[in-house]
């Protein structure tokens, strides 16, 4: 049996570094997962016995050992963290938010360039099937010009969700549901659709005792002139994420929570169109959009030798949309794609300074 060509490391043994041990595990005949770094010893020794790792760290000096690392450790330390592994030369697949600000994931595009090793951003839904054959149809033309779209995440998250002392904090966590939760629905509609050219938003914290909103929404307008809503949420007892996309020739839903099946999927042609379900149910799969599928990519990639997907630049698309979304809720005004420069007070971070 041939040894897996890749070595790979989680830094981070909270709730989420499951999701990418339970990925690694799944790709075993292509990458190792060789070890496990926590800052708490005993978490990540309990980790580590679970996942079958054979070992453990408190610090990054495993870094010259492994070509992949799987940061899942809180936001405010990923932009230092993945630093120092692309100075080891090692190959970075970093939870959201990738960082803090537009000033810190360009810190990291500089270090990628500099170094060769990448930067990618854990944004899973891009690749459910579900997506891939939306992306299709759209391509062929099948279903028209997109017209209208709509994106909500209305999650709940109570008090005790932001009593971990980072959370609800500018300075640790970055932002609110925006930054946090919202990101990976609109991460997919913004890959849908394309670019952005304007958002016009307004923020609020009408619940939780945090710094941070609770709430957001924002009207998007692209290049091609689609127009977009975007709800993120934490407030919200009936929890749900949907995306909705009203193309000329049918209305495509998904309606989910944390990770969609082909099931979440439906397609509504317009009169003359029904074609249009049987190609859309012509490939059926009970795969949930997640982890596994995006960790292929990136291993395709790497077999490739090219910058996996979901890079630094691709990242740079949504987190410049999160930065315009918070400066236009905080001057009362729209913000333009590219008005957010180095020198624009939201692009060091994401409350403008204090702003």
């Amino acid at each position: 049996m041939s040894q897996p060509r890749y070595r790979a490391a989680i830094v981070g043994a909270g709730a989420i570094a499951a999701a990418h041990a339970q990925a690694l595990q799944h790709h075993g005949d292509r990458v190792a997962l060789t070890a496990v770094v926590d800052v708490n010893p005993d978490l990540a020794r309990h980790f580590a016995a679970k996942w079958d790792i054979p070992h453990v760290h408190t610090d990054l000096d495993v870094l010259d050992r492994v070509d992949l690392v799987h940061l899942c450790t809180p936001p405010a330390t990923h932009t230092p963290l993945a630093l120092r592994c692309l100075e080891a030369g090692a190959n970075v697949l970093v939870e959201k938010p990738p960082t803090l600000s537009l000033a810190e994931l360009d810190t990291l595009a500089e270090a990628s360039r500099r170094t060769g090793a990448h930067v990618a951003t854990v944004f899973q839904h891009r690749f459910g099937t579900g997506a891939h054959r939306l992306r299709e149809m759209i391509a062929a033309g099948d279903l028209g010009r997109p017209l209208l779209a709509t994106c909500e995440t209305q999650w709940y998250r109570d008090d005790d969700y932001y009593r971990v002392p980072w959370r609800g904090k500018w300075a640790t966590e970055g932002g609110g549901p925006t930054m946090g939760h919202g990101i990976h629905q609109f991460d997919l509609l913004l890959s849908i659709l394309g670019r952005w050219e304007q958002v016009t938003a307004v923020t609020a914290t009408r619940a939780r005792e945090v710094e941070t909103e609770d709430v957001s929404m924002a009207l998007v307008t692209f290049a091609d002139g689609t127009l977009a809503s975007v709800v993120n949420s934490v407030v919200s007892p009936r929890q749900t994420s949907s995306l909705r996309f009203d193309f000329e020739n049918a209305t495509v839903d998904l309606t989910h929570l944390y990770g969609y099946r082909d099931a979440d999927w439906t397609i509504t042609p317009v009169p003359g169109h029904e074609d249009l379900t049987a190609g859309w149910n012509r490939t059926r799969s009970d795969t949930v959009s997640g982890h596994i599928d995006q960790l292929a990519a990136v291993l395709d990639a790497l077999d490739a030798g090219i910058a996996p997907p979901v890079s630094l630049p691709d990242t740079r698309t949504t987190m410049e949309f999160i930065a315009a979304l918070y400066a236009s809720a905080a001057t009362g005004q729209p913000v333009r794609s590219g008005e957010i420069g180095p020198e624009h007070p939201f692009a060091a971070t994401m409350n403008g300074a204090g702003r």
